[in-house]
């Protein structure tokens, strides 16, 4: 997959290095001739002073042999240059101008009388050498004059040296730098790399990831829209994975979608693109004419994923729910055709997940609708549109009025009573069940406290949990609190929770529900039987009671497995000191049979359906009348 550097063209970045390296060996050039500039001018300096030296000991010196014009003594007194090794010639020369003694240096030419502009500057450079001139006076008159030359050759060998010396270091903090330079270009590309790496490629599995996907699904795209052909996109979420992490660990969990990734690699074609792009969702896209083939290679990882991970000495079942889409068949881009996926993906986890789903314009209708409704449903909440019902729970032992159920409904003005089974799961996804679930608890209590002034004090009312309102932290505050506020007593509330919720977060789960027993509000197990059904497990949870349900129910008598597992729930639930109560009662037979098995309380439209509150009171009054076992049942 190819992806443009983070920092851009290699090209540029070159270029920009060379310039940089221009620059920084031009200014070391202009530093380099202001330096050996400065060194010029201080060896220049250094030879003006040497030579005025030299000058003023043998002008001091040659006062006596100037007044008695005597040359030989000014020889001598020029002799001392010997040990000067840059005078190259020297003269003494009479007020008139005439020379009394030179001094000369092997080959070099004789001094001669200096012009006149000399004589007032002191010194004067020529090209190889410096000319000064001293004047040698007595007592404020004027006697002669001291006249040097000296060479230059000291001068430029030392500057050439000193030149030499800089440029060696200029050039070698130049290679310094630009090796460095280098170097770092090489640590920044590595770095970029593997930034680019970490952008573009999951860790865990090593394949490409979300921002990859977008980059390679619109390039397939525009492949599609400038030559034709199709796109197919396939969105595969793992069931049920959360379980994996929270039983065996997050290692586990991601050794495992490694093993995933490895089979989804050795079942694709080598030029299908599969990403990594979400924890436990992977998209794979179908390019060029496979675009069309998305059910085909939906069912071969179905096939390549049915047989078991071996995790940690654990082996371990994984299914996926996949939602396929095809461009231009279902979309025209990529977030559309993206979402079509996405929403086929759900269709195929609705259906009982390990399935795919073909997307077609009635999904999209769903989900608008299902957003249409959640909108609404935040709506409810504010407006008050929500209501409680309450089912009848009716003890067999004596027919008595015992509990009720309370059952959420939602009259919406315009769409009437909508069912919970339309409404419900959307709060559960959406996660207003939490809030739902506060007023649900809050509106319980307030109709017990109003019931309790009007003589119904013996009923306990269920309020159903939902997985959400378990994870929630303040439940427990929102529980006590209501019953405090409407002075309800902990007894009368009873909570009912699934298997399956119960059995999400064991731990966690069982404090739960030991606070709330602690405060004295008892709880029973809704549907038991068609979740997990774990005896060991049960004993753990404070469990006062359980629920068979409805579907052990409904074919009794008659199913004789449905039979069994109703007498054995009976039996078991009576063991370990727990009350039962059938859900989903509905004719005589059904009564009869489970009286005979000796389940405690009833609840069905045998007895009555959900009521609104003011007419519980008058059901309580007037109870309906238990038959005896039917004389019919074997």
């Amino acid at each position: 997959m190819k992806s443009q550097p983070i920092s851009g063209s290699p090209r540029i970045g070159r270029w920009t290095t060379l310039a940089n390296l221009a620059t920084a060996a031009a200014a070391l050039l202009v530093a380099t001739i202001l330096l050996i500039l400065f060194q010029y001018l201080s060896l220049r300096r250094a030879l003006i002073e040497d030579a005025g030296v030299q000058a003023r000991i043998i002008s001091e010196n040659s006062t006596a042999a100037l007044m008695f014009n005597d040359s030989r003594a000014s020889s001598e007194t020029l002799a001392v240059l010997d040990a000067a090794p840059a005078i190259q010639a020297a003269g003494i020369f009479t007020a008139q101008g005439q020379l009394l003694a030179s001094y000369r240096r092997g080959e070099a030419a004789q001094v001669a009388m200096p012009p006149a502009s000399l004589i007032e500057s002191g010194y004067a450079f020529g090209v190889d050498h410096m000319d000064m001139a001293r004047r040698i006076d007595l007592d404020g008159r004027h006697i002669g004059l001291v006249v040097l030359r000296a060479s230059l050759g000291q001068v430029y060998t030392r500057l050439a040296s000193y030149a030499g010396l800089i440029l060696m270091i200029a050039l070698g903090s130049l290679a310094a730098g630009y090796l460095l330079v280098a170097r770092m270009r090489r640590v920044v590309k590595s770095a970029e790399a593997h930034l680019h790496y970490l952008a573009h490629i999951d860790p865990i599995t090593g394949l490409p990831n979300r921002h990859a996907f977008n980059e390679r699904l619109s390039l397939a795209i525009s492949k599609v829209n400038q030559f034709g052909g199709s796109v197919g996109l396939l969105l595969l979420d793992l069931d049920n994975f959360k379980i994996v992490n929270d039983t065996l660990g997050h290692p586990s969990g991601d050794l495992l979608l490694k093993l995933v990734a490895q089979r989804l690699l050795e079942c694709m074609r080598s030029g299908d693109v599969i990403c990594r792009i979400g924890g436990d969702e992977f998209a794979i896209i179908l390019e060029s004419g496979a675009g069309r083939n998305g059910g085909w290679v939906a069912e071969k990882i179905l096939a390549a994923l049915a047989s078991p991970f071996d995790v940690n000495v654990h082996e371990i079942y994984v299914t996926a729910s996949i939602g396929i889409s095809t461009l231009p068949h279902d979309a025209v881009d990529l977030e559309t055709l993206t979402r079509n996926a996405d929403t086929a993906m759900y269709q195929a986890k609705g259906k009982g997940k390990n399935a795919f789903e073909m997307f077609h314009p009635e999904l999209d209708q769903r989900v608008q609708k299902r957003l249409s409704l959640e909108t609404k449903l935040r709506k409810a909440l504010e407006r008050g549109e929500l209501m409680l019902y309450y089912q009848p729970q009716v003890r067999l032992s004596d027919g008595k009025l015992v509990g009720l159920e309370a059952l959420l409904r939602w009259n919406h003005p315009e769409l009437g009573m909508i069912s919970p089974s339309e409404f419900i799961p959307v709060a559960e996804d959406s996660g207003l069940i939490v809030p739902i679930g506060r007023w649900t608890l809050r509106a319980a209590c307030r109709q017990m406290a109003a019931w309790q002034q009007a003589g119904l004090c013996d009923i306990h009312v269920s309020v159903n949990l939902s997985a959400r309102q378990t994870r929630d932290p303040l439940l427990v505050h929102d529980i006590i609190g209501a019953l405090r506020e409407f002075g309800v007593s902990p007894g009368q509330l009873e909570l009912e929770i699934t298997e399956t919720v119960l059995m999400e977060n064991v731990h966690a789960n069982v404090d739960l529900l030991n606070r709330l027993q602690t405060e004295g509000i008892r709880f029973s197990i809704d549907d038991f039987g068609t979740g997990y059904s774990s005896m060991a497990y049960l004993k753990r949870f404070p469990i006062d009671q359980v629920k068979i349900d409805r579907t052990f129910v409904r074919d009794i008598p008659g199913d004789r497995d449905d039979e069994a597992i109703t007498t054995a729930i009976i039996a078991m639930a009576h063991r370990l000191g727990l009350s039962v109560v059938a859900e989903g009662v509905e004719n005589e037979r059904q009564l009869a049979f489970l009286r005979l098995a000796g389940c405690d309380i009833m609840q069905g439209f045998h007895f009555s359906e959900p009521l609104p509150p003011e007419k519980v009171i008058e059901m309580a009054r007037n109870p309906p009348v238990v038959l005896e076992p039917a004389s019919f049942l074997p």
